[in-house]
């Protein structure tokens, strides 16, 4: 079984795709589902959305697939699960996120979503919890990315791989969203490595270049997605509001508290997104 610190992926002479393929197969054969239609990796504040948006025919503990580590950050559940969804469709939900901070390297982050993309997902749906730039984001606020500034220095994409990432985040997707809540906001994320808080100045840095949300995830994923042929939708649960926008020092603990005050509304909101997808 692997471990946080032992990964097939740690092996340079690894192709992850075929590792991906291998961890498709797995869960293939013991959810006894041949393939998926959408997958949905769920961040902070998300998780209870799983319960909505359908019927769970399994639940896998994800360490136990190849390539996949047990989460490190409290929030995220550890699972791999199998929903059917009203209309027929298969949702593969995924609670176990590997974040870039934890230093275990890119194919590591990305291996999530490769792997939903080789069990067939052709839509996949991104959301974290993260910081508000604009002020009039209150903690709570679900919001809707509309494109990314990937501030970590790294990449999913090996060697002379070229990848347009121009429509990354898909209006489509976003105008379905809206078609559910006409109110919801949409603004540029920018991930940066952790895992500290940034700077307010770091803040000041990421709204003057484009940026409107601040985390720690999902970039680095979207861009994997679209190497893989994946439409992507992606939702950030404003918890908080920056550094130097918040006038009082960020804590870990009331991020964490934010994002279970929201889970019942933002949970139902991404459920009735699902619907129509």
């Amino acid at each position: 079984m692997p471990t946080p610190t032992q990964n097939v992926l740690d092996d340079p002479r690894a192709d992850p795709f075929e590792i991906a393929a291998q961890a498709a197969a797995e869960i293939a054969d013991r959810t006894g589902i041949a393939s998926h239609d959408i997958a949905l990796t769920l961040g902070s504040g998300w998780a209870r959305a799983a319960d909505l948006i359908g019927e769970t025919t399994a639940t896998l503990t994800a360490s136990e697939i190849v390539g996949f580590s047990a989460p490190a950050l409290a929030g995220h559940v550890g699972t791999i699960r199998s929903i059917l969804l009203p209309n027929g469709k298969r949702a593969l939900v995924i609670g176990a996120r590997t974040h870039y901070y934890e230093n275990h390297g890119v194919r590591r982050v990305v291996h999530s979503v490769r792997t939903a993309a080789a069990t067939g997902a052709t839509i996949m749906i991104l959301t974290n919890g993260a910081g508000g730039i604009r002020e009039s984001w209150t903690p709570g606020t679900p919001v809707l990315i509309s494109d990314h500034i990937n501030l970590t220095g790294d990449s999913p994409l090996e060697g002379a791989t070229f990848i347009d990432l121009t429509d990354l985040y898909s209006s489509r997707l976003r105008a379905i969203a809206r078609s559910v809540d006409a109110t919801l906001d949409e603004g540029v994320y920018v991930q940066n490595r952790g895992p500290h808080y940034e700077t307010p100045a770091e803040v000041q840095m990421a709204k003057i270049i484009g940026g409107q949300i601040v985390g720690m995830s999902t970039a680095l994923e979207a861009i994997a997605a679209r190497q893989a042929g994946m439409e992507i939708l992606g939702m950030s649960l404003i918890t908080n509001l920056a550094a130097g926008i918040q006038k009082t020092p960020l804590n870990h603990a009331e991020v964490i508290q934010a994002g279970k005050d929201a889970e019942p509304v933002i949970s139902a909101l991404l459920a009735k997104i699902v619907e129509l997808l």
